[in-house]
């Protein structure tokens, strides 16, 4: 049987179904509402999906980041609105010393720490965001403008695990003005955060450059239909460093991970890179610090120390990478580092 055409309209109780069909077994379902259309209209569209059949319960959550003095206001906003459509709501506000720098990175980290923590609380399995198609291709151009591989320009995944939370983000096919035009139509009230027009933020400035690039052809669908291509390719690409790890024989040991640093020679290099990664993501060392030129020097290294038949020690992102001159790679914490006198 031929797969069902989506719905014409997204917002239609049939097109909610689909939007939220990987909600379906979800134990609870955590919505992340800062007060915005986005939002505000995610939060519209979850009560009224659970209004019509059996689904599993909502919860709503506002972060108030502490940055600006309206998040209080906003956060209470949120609540009166989600109070109104039978919604419990609690804000989640972000204490304690900001950093100076990479505020926005430190805020989405705190973001989604505090979110993970109240989904668990709430007894939710499941938590969701608002992100649209114009979310989805800024953070594509902004990942583009830093020199992502591809891994990078697959951009935000649909679906994603936070620590055993599932986080979804059902709208991510649509675009940001059918969510606003639904707000005023419909008549949900929602506010506009005047950060979102900052110039000092670079996502701020991308949004700017938009229409100009959509002139050009390089519209918001194109640069996401470029992550979902990325993004397959990326999966693809995932499946055969797998199948390579494996083939070079992987022993897990007290210190860490060894393999065969063979397969890092034969392999293509994007194969080889990644068969690395997976290394040190089996150990439990977290990538989110690795920056990819890193990774690609490290790599590089140690293929040419390998066909060479050297020893080779290196530290990279808090891990210890060596090669020893048996051919195995081995990887792990990087040991606590002693102080001169």
């Amino acid at each position: 049987m031929a797969p069902s055409s989506p719905p014409d309209d997204p917002l239609s109780n049939e097109g909610l179904d689909c939007l939220f069909s990987p909600l379906n077994q979800a134990s609870g379902i955590l919505a992340a509402v800062s007060g915005g259309p986005d939002s505000i209209a995610l939060m519209h569209c979850l009560a009224r999906w659970a209004s019509t059949g059996r689904h599993p319960p909502i919860f709503v959550a506002t972060i108030d980041h502490g940055l600006r003095p309206e998040a209080a206001d906003e956060a209470a906003f949120v609540a009166a609105e989600a109070s109104a459509l039978n919604l419990p709501h609690r804000t989640l506000p972000w204490t304690g010393e900001k950093p100076k720098a990479g505020i926005q990175e430190a805020a989405r980290e705190a973001r989604y720490r505090l979110l993970v923590a109240h989904a668990r609380e709430a007894g939710a399995s499941h938590l969701v965001t608002a992100h649209t198609l114009n979310d989805q291709a800024e953070t594509v151009l902004m990942r583009l403008s830093r020199g992502s591989g591809l891994s990078g320009l697959s951009g935000m995944r649909r679906e994603t695990d936070r620590q055993g939370i599932r986080h979804v983000r059902p709208l991510l096919d649509l675009p940001k003005s059918l969510l606003v035009e639904s707000c005023r139509v419909r008549g949900w009230r929602f506010v506009v955060d005047p950060s979102n027009a900052d110039e000092r933020y670079a996502r701020v400035r991308w949004r700017r450059l938009m229409p100009l690039l959509a002139e050009e052809g390089l519209t918001a669908g194109r640069l996401a239909r470029l992550a979902e291509r990325a993004a397959q390719a990326d999966e693809a690409l995932a499946i055969k460093a797998r199948e390579a790890l494996a083939r070079g024989e992987p022993h897990l040991e007290r210190e860490g991970l060894s393999f065969q640093a063979a397969i890092l020679a034969e392999e293509p290099f994007e194969i080889a890179l990644r068969v690395l990664e997976q290394a040190l993501y089996q150990v439990g060392l977290g990538l989110e610090n690795i920056r990819l030129h890193r990774l690609e020097a490290c790599v590089e290294r140690l293929r040419q120390a390998a066909g060479a038949g050297e020893a080779l020690s290196l530290t990279i992102a808090g891990a210890l990478v060596r090669l020893d001159r048996s051919g195995r790679v081995s990887v792990g914490p990087e040991p606590p580092r002693r102080r001169g006198r």
